[in-house]
């Protein structure tokens, strides 16, 4: 199978074709990188794990080729898994093993790190880093950029994984959110163009505010929730420029 240049396979039709077991919970996937990490003795393999029906039903792939070649040592030869709307922490590379277990997976890169980590009520919360939250960035103007007065072009992307993008929406120098204008087709695990034309005549340092909302109903905050281990941090975005 091959789309948009990749050599893939569904993981769901690998699953299918070697059964899984009544009773199996997860999926593991195990990567060639391996080494050891502060307070364990022995060398670890990087591991990461999906539930079985995220596993089936998530549009999860194995990649081996990519642009009609075979797939490069640094996207991950010669086979990884790409987790569509996840962190990318799941799309496990330079894979050597895929294991179904009937068991949560406990290992270090599971539940010792790529975790968020909260203080709630007194108690500690962890959860395995795993959907990408709703982001949107600024990419024109560059932050501390010196522009002229008149017209300003604010252009950006926007993605989420939950769902495609539904609106982006600016603020300049602390003002009424301004929507954006969606550029090109909206889809799922896609980047999402967008930009706002105005005009600013007054000189001086100007602080311009993105946020992003998808179809999932799910917005940006505005100060980012902390976690100790600094995951997922999506918070609206400021950069300031200069108008001269």
């Amino acid at each position: 199978m091959t789309r948009r240049g990749w050599g893939i396979h569904a993981l769901v039709e690998v699953l299918n074709r070697v059964g899984v077991r009544h009773g199996a919970q997860e999926v593991l996937f195990r990567g060639v990188d391996s080494g050891v990490v502060e307070g364990l003795r022995e060398s670890i393999h990087f591991e990461r794990s999906l539930g079985v029906d995220d596993a089936r039903g998530n549009r999860v792939l194995l990649a081996y080729a990519m642009n009609g070649a075979p797939l490069p040592v640094q996207h991950g030869y010669p086979l990884r898994v790409i987790v569509p709307g996840w962190y990318a922490v799941a799309s496990v590379k330079w894979l050597t093993g895929i294991e179904v277990i009937g068991a949560p997976f406990q290992g270090h890169y599971q539940t010792d790190t790529y975790v968020y980590e909260w203080q709630r009520g007194g108690q500690v919360e962890v959860e395995p880093v795993t959907l990408q939250r709703v982001r949107s960035l600024i990419a024109e103007p560059e932050a501390d950029a010196e522009i002229e007065r008149g017209d300003l072009t604010i252009r950006g992307v926007a993605w989420s994984g939950a769902a495609p993008i539904a609106r982006v929406d600016v603020s300049v120098d602390g003002k009424s959110w301004q929507e954006a204008r969606l550029v090109g087709e909206g889809k799922q695990h896609s980047w999402q163009w967008w930009e706002l034309l105005l005009r600013v005549d007054a000189p001086g340092t100007v602080e311009i505010r993105v946020r992003a909302t998808d179809m999932a109903g799910r917005t940006q905050p505005e100060t980012p929730e902390w976690n100790r281990l600094g995951y997922g941090n999506n918070s609206v975005q400021r950069i300031r420029v200069q108008i001269r």
